[in-house]
């Protein structure tokens, strides 16, 4: 499969383009944001997005799905990338979503699936218990109570938690914490007995809540996969939701890059547009370097996943990816505000959203030195 779009994914990216810059603009991100939405999504904006089919874009025909890809996926969530869409498309399609794709048996898939692609339930992933991004690093436990569980603990970091009707909880069955093996993945109905929801407030106003677990009660049949087997299933869907983050994150780069260069050609100092400065040419032509390069790391990966290349390789490609596209991120960001000077300071300007939600998904499922020492890892340094 070449590393470009074909005829019918450049048509759907630009339907998604069309459809971010007219029905869901930084406009309205600002407008959830000032009244303090709740939900921290539009519904009736999530129920178009559904409605174009991007819910069901990746998943297999029999499941209700397009099979269309995740490239086909990507290039639309590069799309409400540019324009910071608030959505559940990331959390319940690219990571939900996933989970059950990789690893929910057959009766999960017929059963989820379907319901996923057409909007009627929204997932997310019960994984982080700490500060930084540590996947092994469980301590959440699920001990066998008649024929079924209960599971004790606390969630750090649990994107659209407050929206989504079921949790994918990551919880010990068996060794101690930081071990791969001994996790296993649960089903859990955010609206259980003991399942408490806080919502933080991010920098980037993104949705994101802690959650505890006190003695909630699962049947056998809500885990995910095997028994103590859930990084078998966690490390390869981390891996696509990682490589989804990255085109969401590729998004916002260009759009930033764009808006940085448009202002570079219409401000003015010592009578003359500042893009004519030596200085400031040099460093947008070293962004749009260090974009180009992370639109061939986002391109090959989802490439991977489309091709279903072996999970070894899908895993560096997902690391290479996430470091680059971070770091570009983080330079493209940190310029933007530098080169509108003192007002790219302001909330008047949009160019201060994209350094803050820079700043909330450099972290999200592993940063950039997480990557690096990953990617060493898996190639046997």
């Amino acid at each position: 499969m070449p590393m470009i779009l074909n005829e019918e994914q450049t048509m759907l990216k630009d339907s998604a383009k069309d459809f971010c810059t007219n029905q869901a603009p930084i406009s309205q991100f600002r407008k959830l944001r000032d009244e303090k939405n709740p939900d921290g999504f539009d519904r009736a904006t999530w129920k178009s997005m559904v409605d174009l089919g991007w819910a069901s874009i990746p998943w297999a025909e029999e499941h209700g799905g397009l099979a269309f890809g995740y490239k086909g996926l990507g290039v639309v969530t590069e799309e409400t990338g540019r324009t910071l869409v608030a959505s559940p498309l990331y959390a319940t399609v690219w990571v939900g979503g996933t989970v059950i794709n990789i690893g929910g048996s057959a009766a999960q898939k017929s059963d989820l699936l379907p319901k996923v692609a057409t909007g009627e339930l929204l997932l997310t992933l019960a994984l982080e218990e700490s500060h930084r991004h540590a996947p092994y690093n469980i301590a959440t436990t699920a001990t066998k109570s008649g024929s079924g569980y209960t599971l004790n603990g606390q969630k750090s970091f649990v994107l659209d938690a407050q929206v989504a009707d079921k949790l994918i909880v990551a919880a010990r069955t068996s060794g101690a914490a930081g071990s791969r093996d001994g996790i296993t993945l649960f089903l859990v109905d955010r609206k259980a007995a003991g399942v408490a929801v806080n919502p933080l407030q991010l920098v980037d106003c993104r949705s994101a809540s802690r959650v505890g677990l006190k003695n909630v009660s699962v049947g056998a049949d809500a885990a995910i996969g095997s028994v103590d087997k859930g990084a078998e299933v966690l490390d390869p869907a981390l891996d696509v939701a990682r490589i989804g983050l990255c085109a969401e994150m590729f998004g916002a780069s260009q759009e930033c890059f764009d808006r940085t260069v448009a202002y570079l050609k219409e401000r003015e100092q010592f009578g003359v547009k500042i893009g004519t400065f030596q200085a400031l040419k040099h460093r947008a032509a070293n962004m749009f370097c260090e974009i180009e390069l992370s639109k061939s790391c986002v391109l090959e990966a989802l490439t991977a996943l489309d091709e279903g290349r072996p999970a070894a390789e899908i895993a560096k490609l997902a690391s290479l990816a996430k470091t680059k596209v971070g770091e570009t991120y983080h330079l493209v960001s940190r310029e933007g505000i530098q080169m509108h000077g003192g007002i790219g300071m302001t909330d008047e300007f949009d160019i201060g959203f994209f350094i803050k939600r820079q700043a909330v998904s450099e972290q999200t499922f592993g940063d950039a030195n997480f990557h690096r020492n990953r990617y060493g890892e898996l190639e046997g340094y």
